[in-house]
């Protein structure tokens, strides 16, 4: 395998669900008979990546029992402050790696082998710092725009920051990325929480590539089902019925 090819995964796990009203961690909530993270994580080693990191947080030894995943780095983020936080987390177990780094979320479980193969394969022969998977909905309401020049996407817009042109952009950041390593460790360190949050966020990290020259590029799910996350009950029986047609 030569060095351009190497992959790591990185899956965030560590959300406590609260909207969910279980006392399970998020990342154990059922999907289609199993935890989500299992899914996701099963997904991830048909990817045939060098290493996997799991981000643990909220009851991280039962999920880290849950799962009884021998293969895998588990990390942990104590607090939980955000995306980029979470994935800073996985410096340590990554340290030296070069390659190209997938994001991928335990509470979006549909996610697909053949959808994170294309957005490595863009990363990787676009050169880019940065894929995202995006999606297109009919009513991308409080989501934020993406904003393109050809494949090249130039920003990622907040709904509250748009302007009404850019409002009609349906195009959305679905929170799955592919990495270029050397640009991801370097940058997450450098990303603010100027926001009401207080957290740190990785698409803080677009703007970064953007404003530094690099490349961003965008690949948009054919099945936007994949891309949907999982913050209550009703979304995770609405996740089943769509994954299931």
């Amino acid at each position: 395998m030569s060095e351009a090819k190497l992959l790591a995964v990185v899956v965030m796990a560590g959300g406590k669900g609260v909207r969910m009203k279980s006392e399970l961690p998020k990342a154990l909530a059922m999907f289609k008979g199993r935890p989500m993270l299992s899914s996701v994580l099963d997904t991830a080693r048909a990817l045939t990546p060098d290493k996997i990191v799991v981000i643990v947080g909220h009851k991280r030894e039962v999920v880290i029992e849950a799962v009884k995943a021998t293969d895998v780095v588990f990390a942990a983020q104590e607090p939980q402050l955000g995306t980029a936080h979470a994935v800073a987390q996985a410096r340590e177990a990554l340290a030296g790696f070069k390659g190209s780094v997938a994001v991928l979320s335990a509470d979006v479980p549909a996610i697909t082998v053949d959808t994170l193969r294309k957005l490595i394969n863009l990363r990787e022969t676009e050169n880019a710092a940065i894929s995202v998977l995006t999606c297109v909905l009919d009513n991308p309401a409080s989501y934020g725009r993406i904003i393109r020049e050809g494949s090249r996407v130039v920003a990622n817009v907040e709904a509250k920051d748009a302007t009404p042109e850019q409002l009609k952009i349906n195009e959305i950041n679905s929170g799955v990325y592919v990495f270029d390593a050397g640009f991801l460790f370097e940058s997450i360190t450098k990303v603010g929480n100027e926001n009401a949050q207080k957290e740190y966020y990785l698409t803080d990290l677009i703007a970064m590539a953007v404003n530094a020259g690099l490349k961003v590029s965008a690949l948009i799910a054919e099945n936007p089902a994949e891309t949907l996350g999982v913050n209550t009950l009703e979304d995770l029986q609405k996740l089943e019925s769509a994954a299931g047609r």
